[in-house]
């Protein structure tokens, strides 16, 4: 899951990001409007959690070109103000859903996970090829009923290939959906991720590498 942070507020920007990150999703942050809306038409995200009162480019503005660009990306709107109106105002401009300042950091994981359902296309609550499960609401694995360990990364990787249902994933594609902004577009780490995630998963192969092209799972 990809997530982009516009806030101003450094502090709290910082920490909703450290607590996203901590629950496996790929977090970019923003301290501006420009910043913000830069990032937001560059990369496809699952869902923006946008500040409304930012510096630069205000964030009704964002989230009204956003809204007409047809993007599949949904909007959380954050604002210091709880009035009805300000809500209404919020959504009338396409925001997906509206959380008032301070908030309760749980409600907001919560929130980021509803919205993040909806933007992508429909997938069963538990994923499965072969004897392999992957449980995304849990953070769970298990191969012939085994639990398998992985890390926040190889969790995301399994689950990309496991959705795309024996299409390949090019690498270019994991780094974009599993990694955040941060991550060098010339590294390994995908390549790396995977050969442990293999090993993690043991035999028979579930992961094929489809030479100059990606990766994508084998039924055993």
């Amino acid at each position: 899951m990809r997530v982009l942070v516009v806030e101003d507020e450094r502090n709290l920007a910082d920490a909703i990001v450290r607590g996203l990150r901590k629950r496996g999703m790929a977090v970019d942050v923003a301290y501006d409007g420009d910043a913000g809306h830069e990032a937001a038409f560059v990369t496809r995200y699952d869902v923006v959690v946008l500040d409304r009162d930012l510096p630069g480019m205000h964030g009704d503005q964002i989230c009204a070109e956003l809204a007409a660009s047809g993007t599949l990306t949904r909007v959380l709107m954050l604002t210091a103000s709880d009035s009805v109106a300000d809500r209404v105002a919020g959504l009338g401009l396409g925001a997906d859903d509206y959380l008032p300042k301070p908030f309760a950091f749980d409600e907001l994981v919560a929130r980021v996970q509803a919205l993040a359902r909806r933007a992508t296309p429909a997938a069963p609550p538990v994923l499965q090829v072969g004897d392999v499960v992957l449980d995304p609401a849990r953070r769970v694995v298990t191969r012939a009923g085994a639990p398998v360990d992985l890390t926040n990364k190889e969790f995301g990787v399994l689950s990309e290939l496991v959705k795309a249902r024996g299409a390949v994933v090019s690498s270019e594609e994991l780094l974009e959906r599993v990694w955040d902004a941060n991550t060098d577009p010339f590294t390994t780490i995908v390549r790396v991720t995977v050969r442990t995630l293999r090993k993690k998963l043991g035999d028979p192969p579930l992961i094929e590498t489809v030479v100059g092209a990606g990766y994508r799972t084998v039924s055993p």
